[in-house]
């Protein structure tokens, strides 16, 4: 029997960062979540989060009934840093390598629910290479600043360079709409009257939210 262990959402400014394990063989799964009062600024600079994956990764190990004479592949990222000295000094049979499809497609497929249920509109992930990119995220992020700023990574240095920059308000009537509102999600209709945002952060932004949004 092969078990393999995967992050995914490490590199997201939203959420925290999910850690799930397999069963290759039987695909069996459990996942669980490093949470996102982790990558405050009080604590980030500790790697705390490192070690609460040791303990997720102990947790997904019992879930699963692993044996030390199963073989452990532990994706080589640096999420895993600790939890690989934890799997060596408790003689786990396992290697350093890059985690691919079945656990691969099914850690990320779980990362992307997580952060639908945080609000991330499941529009605003499809359709595109990049769903967890920066500054794409730091647009939604923005469109409702207030109620979303404590969902973010705010320990990162790119927050502490991007997180807090000016807004300018203003509204005007479109025409022809093609946008959803960035706040409610709703489509936003022609020939209406929208509140426009705008900031710069690697280049200059324009977000489109309904006018009593």
């Amino acid at each position: 029997m092969l078990i393999q262990i995967d992050d995914s959402g490490s590199g997201s400014l939203i959420g925290g960062t999910c850690i799930g394990a397999m069963r290759k063989e039987t695909k069996e799964y459990y996942y669980e979540i490093i949470p996102i009062e982790l990558y405050r600024p009080d604590i980030f600079d500790n790697k705390v989060y490192l070690d609460y994956a040791i303990e997720i990764t102990k947790s997904l190990l019992d879930k699963l009934s692993v044996s030390k004479e199963e073989k452990i592949e532990v994706c080589r990222g640096y999420m895993f840093d600790r939890a690989r000295i934890w799997l060596k000094d408790h003689g786990y049979n396992h290697v350093s390598t890059s985690i691919e499809d079945p656990l691969q497609t099914v850690v990320e497929a779980t990362f992307e629910s997580y952060t639908i249920e945080l609000g991330l509109p499941r529009q605003f992930l499809n359709y595109t290479k990049y769903p967890f990119h920066f500054h794409r995220l730091l647009r939604w992020v923005y469109a409702d600043y207030e109620n979303r700023f404590s969902l973010c990574k705010t320990g990162w240095k790119s927050w502490k360079k991007y997180g807090c920059l000016s807004i300018s308000t203003s509204y005007k009537q479109i025409p022809k709409s093609r946008y959803r509102c960035l706040k409610c999600g709703l489509p936003i209709e022609d020939k209406s009257t929208v509140k426009v945002l705008k900031y710069i952060s690697n280049r200059p932004n324009i977000i489109y939210l309904h006018d009593q949004c």
